[in-house]
């Protein structure tokens, strides 16, 4: 298939929502040559299609460094440049498909999670853009679930709490999923502070996107 029919396929598969269809390509084409389209719908208005999107690299990006260890390293060190304000983008997307990549493939996170956390300290490479933060702590968080032990290694627990202060709900209930799905009991003092919270936040976990109160999210948190 030639690359703009195979970009314009994708485009099609992740908008009906068929993520298996995306994920079948890969019988037929070479794994690199559906990166490039799904790095692009990263930055997509349709928020179903970017994580779709993040989802299908997470299992791309990990077939590739089965593969070759280097190739899937330039789509890591790609994302990262994407992050950087010299790359003149914003990186919609990115830290979402990062935390999903690196959850797939152990090799690539323990190579690339402190990268995450680094977004998260202002001495590192912070992100200051709010719906920037949102796409990190979700990273994060996924990466939190499936990684735990690696992460509280690279101090996740120790920048996380910092985001429970945030004006915009959607990344205060968010670092409050993360918080959880690290099992940091240092947070809990501060997030019993939020069980009164009514603001909604939206989460995307097993192919959809799922809404609670950050209340209901730390009631969630310290019953576990």
């Amino acid at each position: 298939m030639h690359q703009r029919a195979l970009k314009k396929e994708i485009s099609f598969l992740l908008q009906s929502g068929d993520l298996a269809a995306v994920l079948a390509l890969q019988n037929n084409n070479p794994s690199h040559r559906l990166l490039n389209p799904l790095v692009g719908c990263l930055c997509n208005t349709d928020e179903m299609v970017k994580w779709l999107a993040a989802s299908a690299l997470g299992k791309i990006v990990s077939a590739v460094a089965d593969q070759e260890m280097e190739a899937a390293r330039v789509v890591m060190r790609r994302f990262m440049w994407m992050l950087n304000d010299e790359s003149g983008g914003i990186g919609w997307g990115v830290p979402e498909a990062m935390g999903e990549v690196m959850a797939c493939h152990a090799g690539l996170a323990e190579e690339y999670a402190h990268i995450l956390v680094a977004n998260m300290r202002e001495e590192g490479n912070f992100l200051e853009l709010e719906m920037l933060q949102r796409g990190l702590i979700w990273g994060v968080g996924r990466l939190c679930g499936a990684r735990s032990q690696l992460m509280r290694d690279k101090n996740a627990g120790l920048y996380l709490p910092y985001y429970l202060d945030s004006t915009d709900p959607e990344v205060r209930g968010r670092a409050v999923w993360a918080l959880g799905q690290l099992g940091d009991r240092e947070a809990f003092k501060k997030l019993k502070a939020l069980l009164d919270d009514q603001s909604r936040f939206t989460i995307y976990l097993d192919g959809k996107i799922e809404q609670f109160t950050i209340g209901e999210s730390v009631a969630e948190v310290l019953a576990k």
